[in-house]
């Protein structure tokens, strides 16, 4: 098979993805999640699904916002760094876990430190997140410096 742009291929698909992706930052913003812990999820879900695409954007999206190099250079190993506050680490293991689907059993996130809204927005972030990668990488953006 050849390399389809899904995006071109099927716009209005992807325009629902768009659309999507837009409901989700909406829920983040109404649960009152930082926007640097919103980028720090979308890295990481995308650090999970080797999406360079949009491991370059959210990136570059994070630095703008004012996140400092050291917690993305270490964010990959977040549980293991002292940079992270417990609604962050919180956050990033729920958004493993959405990205991994491990046994129920794990819940590793589930310490109190996020509420019900802001549980759920961080999961719709990292299921759209999951989807946008897996456009990403099947449609093999380009990225190159």
């Amino acid at each position: 098979m050849t390399t389809v742009n899904l995006g071109k291929q099927h716009p209005a698909t992807y325009k629902g993805l768009i659309a999507f992706s837009e409901q989700a930052d909406a829920a983040v913003r109404q649960a009152g999640i930082d926007p640097l812990l919103a980028e720090l999820v979308k890295i990481r879900v995308s650090q999970i699904n080797g999406c360079a695409f949009c491991l370059r954007m959210h990136t570059r999206d994070a630095l703008a916002k004012g996140e400092s190099t050291d917690r993305l250079a270490v964010l990959a190993a977040w549980w293991e760094s002292q940079y992270f506050s417990a609604t962050e680490r919180a956050a990033l293991a729920l958004a493993e876990e959405v990205t991994e689907l491990p046994v129920p059993q794990r819940r590793a996130w589930d310490d109190g430190s996020l509420t019900d809204e802001e549980a759920s927005a961080i999961s719709w972030l990292a299921v759209v997140m999951n989807a946008s990668n897996r456009v990403a990488v099947t449609s093999h953006y380009p990225v190159s410096p």
